[in-house]
């Protein structure tokens, strides 16, 4: 069984390789930033303004904004992550894999019990992981029978939310 990571619902700020926040003004994402480029390489990152630049040569001074030099955030999951399980993230897994779904079918498909997939999908639902999909014509078993439709008829079909994506991406990954 695979350990699930930990979280705690923060995301981070991280800075692009070969760049740091200098110690002597410490910027924020607020405040307009300069960058220093330092004899090792580095480009030590200034608020505009900072009494030290008086003293660099306006040579090493680079013009920056922070969408250029930083990485996207780290995405940690919310704590209700640690509510779920490993049946959890099969259900999840198999939404990405063949899209829109109903609970008996997944329960089929995964060997599951059919009233624990349908409570499941529930409390998904409830966890923002999963979305009811609106009564329409859906592709039949996506990635099997292609070319061939369906009209959504007497079953509540449920596909993955962009949280839900993100939290199966988390798990996969077993970051921790």
């Amino acid at each position: 069984m695979r350990r699930r990571p930990q979280c705690g619902g923060v995301s981070i700020m991280r800075l692009k390789e070969d760049y740091i926040i200098a110690n002597c003004c410490q910027p924020s994402p607020d405040d307009e930033i300069v960058g220093y480029n330092s004899y090792d390489g580095i480009i030590k990152v200034h608020k505009c303004g900072c009494p030290n630049l008086s003293k660099a040569e306006s040579a090493r001074l680079v013009t920056l904004e922070w969408k250029e030099i930083t990485r996207p955030e780290a995405f940690l999951p919310d704590d209700d992550f640690n509510e779920l399980n490993d049946i959890d993230f099969m259900i999840l897994n198999h939404h990405r894999q063949y899209g829109p779904d109903y609970s008996h079918k997944v329960a089929a498909m995964l060997n599951l019990d059919r009233r624990a997939v349908f409570d499941c999908h529930s409390r998904l639902r409830e966890l923002g992981l999963l979305e009811r999909v609106e009564p329409r014509m859906i592709q039949y078993r996506k990635n099997i029978v292609k070319g061939k439709w369906i009209k959504h008829r007497n079953h509540t079909y449920y596909d993955l939310t962009d949280k839900g994506k993100r939290y199966l991406d988390f798990y996969l990954s077993g970051r921790s």
